[in-house]
């Protein structure tokens, strides 16, 4: 079958029309609208799916792109299922086999392993026989933040200190019954300087935004609250980025690097996103312009 496509921007249906009065699903649609105008700039025909269209023929585009399937971690089975079909199909942008290293943070460790420095983590496999006291006392940690390693949206995100353990083990032992889980100590700079999001393009920085958190919490989401600022990044800090995304098992054609300034004062990872980042286009539209020109190199060799 001849394609019809040469790319279909990726969304999930809570994302697929405009909303006049939540400016959150606003924000969502306009910047997957700069992103449309800018594929089709370059010469591309494109498409905007929900990525759990059940009429679409996924043969009849050259390639996915993955923007803002944000539900994929509540339906992450069935997501998962879907990866697996549609990589046969067509090209999935970025690739099934970097969507499931990035899914899972022990891709962490690689990165670490491949020279990158990232937050202070400790993790705890699946039926692990450790009480959250246990850890602390081991680690000879007091303040720190527990995650699971399959997480969205600060899913079961806990901030804990020797006061909180008790209130928390019944749920920590409930979480490791099912799922690996992640021990960060607290770091106080992302509370205090905020999280630096560098978003980097086949390889190549271009822009980056300045995460804080609310008054009296430690989570930079907008979900929770946070705000978000301009930021002009240091040559360190842009070189740190673009390092890290290389240290990859294959080189993505979007990533939003996640950094900050350490406990020791050093730039640390705190995450690297390779799924559906949010990528603030809002705030620069030209950038738009610099992942469809990557993704048409991509898709024309």
């Amino acid at each position: 079958m001849n394609t019809l496509y040469d790319v279909v921007i990726l969304t999930d249906s809570r994302y697929l029309n405009d909303s006049k009065t939540d400016t959150y699903k606003h924000n969502v649609y306009y910047e997957d609208r700069l992103v449309y105008h800018a594929l089709e700039q370059v010469g591309l025909k494109t498409l905007r799916l929900a990525w759990d269209d059940m009429f679409f023929d996924w043969s009849t585009t050259k390639s996915v792109l993955f923007r803002t399937t944000w539900d994929y971690f509540d339906r992450f089975d069935e997501f998962s299922e879907w990866l697996e079909i549609v990589t046969k199909q067509t090209t999935l942008l970025n690739s099934e086999a970097i969507i499931r290293w990035n899914i899972d943070k022990h891709y962490l460790l690689d990165l670490q392993n491949n020279g990158v420095h990232i937050a202070e983590s400790h993790f705890i496999e699946q039926d692990a026989k450790v009480t959250l006291a246990q850890l602390h006392d081991i680690l000879d940690w007091n303040n720190t933040v527990l995650k699971p390693c399959i997480s969205g949206a600060a899913r079961h995100t806990y901030k804990l200190n020797p006061d909180n353990l008790e209130a928390h083990e019944d749920i920590f032992q409930e979480l490791i019954a099912n799922e690996a889980m992640m021990l960060q100590p607290f770091q106080h700079n992302i509370v205090t300087k905020g999280e630096i999001s560098m978003m980097v393009f086949n390889g190549q920085f271009s822009h980056a935004i300045l995460k804080k958190a609310k008054p009296g919490d430690f989570r930079v989401q907008d979900d929770f609250g946070g705000s978000i600022h301009n930021y002009s990044p240091t040559e360190s800090e842009i070189l740190f980025a673009e390092t890290a995304v290389k240290a990859c098992p294959e080189l993505p054609i979007y990533a939003r690097v996640d950094i900050f300034e350490d406990n020791n004062g050093e730039i640390a990872l705190s995450e690297l996103e390779l799924i559906e980042p949010e990528l603030w286009f809002r705030h620069h539209k030209d950038a738009a312009l610099a992942l469809a020109e990557g993704v048409k190199e991509k898709i024309s060799k």
